[in-house]
Parts: C-alpha cells; sequence; structure tokens
C-alpha cells in the first residue's frame, strides 16, 4: 500500500511539474530562439528556427511576432519563413492578428488575408507548435537526461494520446528539446539563445517589419 501511494503521489507531482512547464513555454520574451534539426517523418532533414523576433501592442494587449524558419534538405532558396503575431505560444498561438511569409527568394509579404486558412492549419506548418497545443492534455511519464546536438539537459518526457512525444524544460526557449511527432518524425534541439533578430532581411513593398 505505501509502495502504490508513493506512485501514485510521484505521477501526480509529475503532471503538476508537465502543466507548469506547458504554462511557462506559452510565455515568450523578445529575442528567445531555439533551433532544431529534424529526422524522419515530415520534419526529415529539416533545420528549424523558432524565435521571437519582435512585438507590438494591439489596444491593452502585448503581441508578439513568432517566427517559424523552415529550411529544407533543397538547399537555399527553398526555405519557408513564417512570421506570426500572437499573444503567446500553445493555445495562444490560434489567435494570429499578423501574418508574414517569404518563400524561397521571393520578397516577403504580409498576408493577413490568409489568417482564416491559417489557423486551422498551424500543426502542419510547425509540429513543436501542435504539440504545444497538446501539451495540456499529455501524460507526464517522467524526468530523463536527454543528450541531444544542443546539450544535455534534464527534461520531462510527456506523450499523448495520439503518439507524439515531447523531452520538455523550462530552461529551454519554447520548452522543447526534443520531439517525437505521429509520423515518426524526430526533432532535436541544436542551439537556443536570447539575442534574435528577423530572418526576414528584405522589406516587400508596403511591408513594415517586426519591431524588436
Amino acid at each position: 500500500m505505501t509502495l502504490s501511494l508513493g506512485v501514485v503521489a510521484g505521477q501526480s507531482l509529475a503532471a503538476q511539474e508537465l502543466a507548469r512547464i506547458c504554462a511557462s513555454a506559452g510565455k515568450v520574451t523578445v529575442g528567445q530562439w531555439a533551433t532544431y534539426a529534424g529526422a524522419g517523418g515530415q520534419v526529415d532533414r529539416e533545420a528549424l528556427r523558432l524565435a521571437i523576433v519582435g512585438s507590438e501592442r494591439q489596444g491593452d494587449s502585448t503581441l508578439y511576432w513568432f517566427e517559424v524558419n523552415h529550411q529544407g534538405a533543397g538547399g537555399a532558396g527553398r526555405g519557408e519563413i513564417w512570421q506570426l503575431l500572437v499573444p503567446g505560444l500553445g493555445l495562444g498561438a490560434t489567435e494570429v492578428r499578423g501574418l508574414i511569409v517569404k518563400l524561397g527568394t521571393a520578397p516577403a509579404m504580409r498576408v493577413d488575408q490568409m489568417l482564416p486558412l491559417m489557423t486551422g492549419q498551424m500543426g502542419q506548418t510547425n509540429p513543436a507548435l501542435e504539440f504545444a497545443r497538446r501539451c495540456a492534455s499529455a501524460r507526464a511519464l517522467g524526468w530523463e537526461t536527454v543528450n541531444v546536438p544542443g546539450g544535455t539537459v534534464r527534461a520531462l518526457h510527456a506523450r499523448d494520446a495520439e503518439g507524439w512525444e515531447a523531452w520538455v524544460s523550462e530552461d529551454v526557449p519554447f520548452a522543447f528539446v526534443k520531439l517525437r511527432t505521429g509520423d515518426g518524425g524526430v526533432l532535436v534541439l541544436t542551439g537556443r539563445g536570447t539575442d534574435a533578430k528577423s530572418s526576414i532581411t528584405d522589406q516587400g513593398p508596403g511591408l513594415l517589419l517586426p519591431r524588436p
């Protein structure tokens, strides 16, 4: 009986820790960034950079420019950069208020008219953001030491009902150290920091880039 109570208490504590990490992942700071390397599934041979590259006020709220920079295996000129104006990550990232897109070598464009389409497709564009939405309903499996190219990190292992897995830590921007998607793809942390700048340097007609 004592052993059973100890197991239950341990599971309860891990669940509380996961809830805390999930909540912290949604609170962002301008300048934070993390980079990932992908293998398998839809992220195969992909380099991914997540960053908060600016902010702006709308009414009484501060919104953040969240950049998702995908560079695939096709080489230079084949990447995609998406910058989304959101109140935060996690569930907050579904409330996209602005959108800037740069596809390959084409000029960057602000395409707010695409927002109704993007809202339901964010998970397809960014697996890490998809798990951020799933985080609250995931089950904590316990703490592990994870070795990735970005360092050795103590992270909480979590899995949701559909088989997505993540190793998460409050010490890493966006919280994700390692992510395994439902199609078998794996993203691992390769770097992190607090000095992010926008990856978009060209300014198309009528485009105002995010302010730091």
